[in-house]
C-alpha cells in the first residue's frame, strides 16, 4: 500500500450505491474491488440506525465469509472519514479472505446483543435485496 493512502473495508451503508457511499466520494475515495471477508465474523442487523446499517463482528468460532467492499482515500481523507464513525461502529483490522490486514468497520460487541444474525445472506447488499420489506 502506498504511505500516502490507506485503503478502508466498507461492509454496509457505505457500499458502492448505498446511502452512505457519497461521504467517501465527497472525500476523494476511489474504488479498489469488491472482496470477502476471511470467514472469521457474523453480521448483524443493527437496530435504530438510520439509514439502516450492519454491525460486522469479529468472532473466535463459527465465522462467516462476507462481501465488502476495499476503497482507498489519501490519510487526510481517511483521517476525515474515521472521525465521523459513530458508536457503536469502530474502525479495527479487517482480514480479507486472501489474508490481507486492512482497516475496516466493525461493531462493538454490546450492539449485537439483541440485533438479528444476519450472516446467511452473506453480505449487507444481499440482506437489504432479499430481507423482508419492513427495512
Amino acid at each position: 500500500m502506498d504511505s500516502e493512502f490507506a485503503d478502508i473495508v466498507v461492509v454496509g451503508a457505505h457500499l458502492s450505491g448505498l446511502p452512505l457511499n457519497d461521504e467517501l466520494v465527497a472525500l476523494g475515495a476511489s474504488f479498489r474491488r469488491a472482496d470477502r471477508t476471511a470467514p472469521l465474523y457474523r453480521l448483524f442487523a443493527l437496530d435504530g440506525t438510520v439509514p439502516p446499517k450492519p454491525g460486522m463482528l469479529r468472532v473466535a468460532q463459527n465465522g462467516a465469509s462476507l462481501n465488502v467492499e476495499v476503497w482507498r482515500l489519501d490519510l487526510r481523507g481517511f483521517g476525515a472519514f474515521v472521525s465521523r464513525v459513530p458508536a457503536p461502529l469502530c474502525i479495527g483490522t479487517v482480514e480479507l479472505a486472501d489474508g490481507v490486514l486492512c482497516k475496516g468497520f466493525l461493531v462493538e460487541p454490546i450492539a449485537v446483543e439483541n440485533s438479528r444474525d444476519i450472516s446467511e445472506f452473506g453480505g449487507w447488499r444481499e440482506y437489504i435485496n432479499r430481507a423482508e420489506p419492513a427495512l
